[in-house]
């Protein structure tokens, strides 16, 4: 039986066809008597967190071989995964649930769909904890219980509910000059899925927009509120009325090693 872990940076050396794994989200596997364990209570849901690359590559300063913004041609043009994290209902999460280590070659068939889907985008130094392990996946235990599953039912979340394909179809297209109404998006969103996300800013550019789930993964609202009400579902108001999904133009060269998922 294992665990597992996500929702930090951690960069591991050449593994797995020659590819950089700069792995934020690390999973952490226990033996089955989840040996390293900590006494950390049970999470309540899930967010799947998913990042507009666009937004987050205008803060790219320089190329890394672990930035997926640095990819030329390839760098992401759609929403990518940030994480799937397990959350309270106060708005705190677990953290820092493990302390054994992560197995590359349990997750070696899923490296295309992780380098493509949940890839870095940052060059910034890893956050850590117990000594160099990774944070926040191995709390979802014992919901998914080891690595190979985290992330597997990480993609096919995203996949089934497709945040991109949906604003496509709405009119959201990505755009450096277009502004849409914030409340659009949400209703675009709440009319495909039948629930609320929540949406967080950098001025007035889309950077992050969260589903959430309950822990057999049928879907819940994130907000706390059934009808609409923009700073409930922006993260304080980080959003203006209109807001922008922009296009990042790659400032590194096509060919860049690509990377395993962060979080």
């Amino acid at each position: 039986m294992a665990t597992f872990s996500a929702r930090t940076h951690l960069a591991l050396p050449w593994l797995l066809l020659g590819v950089i794994l700069g792995l934020s989200c690390l999973i952490e596997k226990v033996d089955g008597n989840r040996e390293g364990e900590l006494n950390i209570r049970e999470f309540d849901y899930f967010k799947l967190a998913l990042q507009w690359p666009g937004t987050f590559c205008k803060s790219t300063r320089h190329c890394c071989s672990k930035n997926a913004c640095c990819r030329g041609s390839n760098a992401p043009t759609e929403f990518t995964i940030h994480g799937l994290w397990p959350d309270y209902n106060d708005g705190t999460w677990p953290s820092c649930c493990s302390r054994s280590d992560f197995d590359p070659k349990e997750i070696s068939t899923l490296v295309d769909g992780l380098e493509k889907y949940w890839p870095t985008l940052s060059c910034s130094s890893p956050s850590k904890c117990h000594g160099g392990r990774e944070k926040h996946g191995t709390c979802s235990y014992p919901v998914i219980r080891d690595e190979y599953h985290y992330f597997l039912t990480g993609l096919n979340v995203y996949f089934k509910y497709n945040v991109t394909r949906v604003l496509y179809e709405a009119g959201y297209v990505p755009s450096n000059t277009e502004k849409y109404p914030v409340g659009g998006i949400i209703s675009a969103i709440q009319n495909a899925f039948h629930i609320t996300p929540s949406i967080v800013c950098s001025k007035d550019s889309i950077k992050e927009l969260h589903l959430c789930f309950y822990k057999d993964f049928t879907p819940r609202d994130c907000a706390t509120v059934s009808s609409i009400n923009i700073e409930m579902v922006t993260s304080k108001a980080s959003c203006p009325k209109y807001v922008s999904l922009p296009i990042h133009v790659s400032s590194g060269r096509d060919g860049f090693p690509s990377l395993l998922p962060h979080d």
